[in-house]
């Protein structure tokens, strides 16, 4: 069955796919360009968010954690069956840019770690589409041919993403394409079906139509001193080289449009599709973000599977993408993994991952991881909404906690949070129930903190919800709130 994954991909693959499962494989992971993406999180009114959050950023830190990480990279290459050599020279290129590039080792270890798992799940008949910028393209390929090996790179494909006038750039030419490596994990038994451009209208109109209507013309060759009728319908098109300027960007208007700023035309994906996979076989996108590669290849009669590490992104790709596009029924056409749908499972999810926990429970309210602190360092996100008669979006400060005991002085610090932060509202989720006393003392303090009142509704300044009221629908409440599908019933505060 199709399946669509919430988490890292490196997590996912490591502990829920097999190896030589996947026939194609197509990532276009977050690039290196020091850019915000935060389109997709916009209201309906087209105001961003007033702080950055992190589901589309692409911005890299080399911190203690990533440089661990790196040093380990040469058992990690071992044990993907790397040679030897490919390990020793990213131990030099690492040191070189540990001083020189920080954010480009980051980067390259994070995307590293997870071709080498790729290759792991790939078929032998299997290959490869990463598709990148020229930012980082050319490091990215030369560990790709360390990792599936140099003879196994098949094209470098150019795709011409925009079109038309593009203003003059200063001391530079104006940048159009994207990259597109393509790898197979052996060129000798890779699957591969070559693709043809639709006629062109010149070309058409030497035809004329015969008396059943189909269209026909007459080829006479003198040299074979003879003549033959061609038709249409029984000619290619010019073959598809690696330079690809017939498939425009998707259209701001198009019906496909997802409101990613990077998001790619399905007929991009459906001619790779095309390309090097079979109906039937299975199309994995590690970032599948709007899931453009998932509609594709379900269109295509291919099996997918996708993951995504942001739950707003899970979210909206099932409600619209698969279920009001593609008419498909959650638990019938496809599956959602890695959602925690009980108390047990958002226990074991913080067991695993702390900070996964924290990000599904702030996302799972409609909330934002934010990277931006408060004063204390005490907010784990926020959630947004609209206020009558104001322009910029107002916030509600969250603040998660993950451990067994949790004591008033938890909503006292937020209070004070509160009294400090920019935010009109301040909510609090535990993860465990807390005790009929506990709930007492916490609603007692947080009702000195007051009320917000918006066109005669009150609406507790201080609000808490335990993981076990967010699996049973509840959320908080709040003036209209973005990113939230359908208006929520409005929950009173604890008393």
């Amino acid at each position: 069955m199709n399946r669509l994954y919430y988490g890292d991909c490196l997590e996912v693959m490591l502990d829920q796919m097999k190896q030589a499962s996947v026939d194609l494989i197509y990532l276009d992971p977050p690039f290196n360009s020091n850019r915000q993406y935060n389109a997709i999180y916009k209201d309906e009114t087209g105001r961003p968010l007033p702080d950055q959050i992190d589901a589309f950023c692409d911005m890299w830190t080399l911190d203690r954690e990533t440089d661990e990480q790196i040093r380990k990279m040469p058992i990690l290459l071992a044990d993907a069956g790397v040679d030897s050599h490919v390990a020793e020279f990213w131990k030099v290129w690492a040191n070189a840019l540990r001083r020189t590039n920080p954010s480009l080792l980051a980067y390259l270890s994070y995307m590293v770690q997870r071709l080498a798992f790729m290759k792991g799940i790939l078929k032998p008949t299997g290959s490869l589409y990463l598709h990148c910028d020229p930012t980082a393209s050319h490091y990215i390929k030369v560990m790709m041919d360390g990792i599936f090996g140099h003879k196994n790179f098949r094209s470098e494909i150019v795709w011409q993403r925009h079109r038309g006038f593009k203003r003059r750039t200063a001391k530079q030419f104006p940048q159009k394409n994207d990259t597109i490596l393509f790898y197979a994990q052996s060129a000798d038994s890779v699957r591969f079906h070559a693709q043809y451009r639709p006629h062109k209208p010149d070309y058409i109109r030497r035809f004329k139509k015969d008396e059943a209507g189909r269209l026909y013309r007459d080829d006479v060759n003198p040299t074979r001193g003879g003549r033959r009728v061609i038709y249409l319908d029984e000619t290619k098109g010019d073959i598809v080289d690696s330079v690809w300027t017939d498939i425009p960007p998707v259209n701001p208007r198009a019906k496909e449009r997802m409101g990613y700023a990077t998001q790619k035309p399905l007929a991009l994906l459906e001619r790779i599709i095309k390309a090097s996979s079979d109906p039937g076989d299975v199309v994995f996108d590690p970032f599948c973000g709007c899931a453009t590669t998932l509609e594709a290849a379900h269109r295509l009669d291919r099996q997918w599977i996708g993951i995504d590490i942001a739950i707003h992104a899970i979210k909206r790709v099932a409600r619209v993408r698969l279920e009001e596009r593609l008419g498909l029924v959650e638990g019938q056409d496809f599956t959602i993994e890695g959602v925690p749908r009980d108390l047990e499972g958002a226990r074991d999810l913080h067991q695993r991952d702390p900070y996964h926990f924290q990000k599904w429970a702030v996302e799972q309210v409609d909330g934002f991881v934010t990277t931006r602190r408060s004063a204390d360092g005490g907010i784990d996100g926020r959630l947004y909404f609209a206020m009558p008669d104001e322009r910029d979006l107002q916030s509600m400060a969250i603040e998660v906690k993950g451990g067994r005991h949790v004591n008033i002085n938890v909503v006292r610090e937020l209070r004070g949070v509160l009294e400090r932060d920019e935010a009109k509202l301040a909510g609090l989720i535990v993860l465990e129930p807390l005790s009929q006393r506990k709930a007492q003392n916490f609603g007692r303090e947080m009702g000195e903190a007051g009320f917000l009142e918006v066109e005669g509704r009150v609406f507790p300044r201080l609000q808490l919800l335990t993981v076990t009221d967010i699996l049973d629908g509840k959320r908080f409440d709040t003036p209209w709130a973005v990113g939230r599908h359908e208006p929520e019933p409005h929950l009173p505060g604890i008393s």
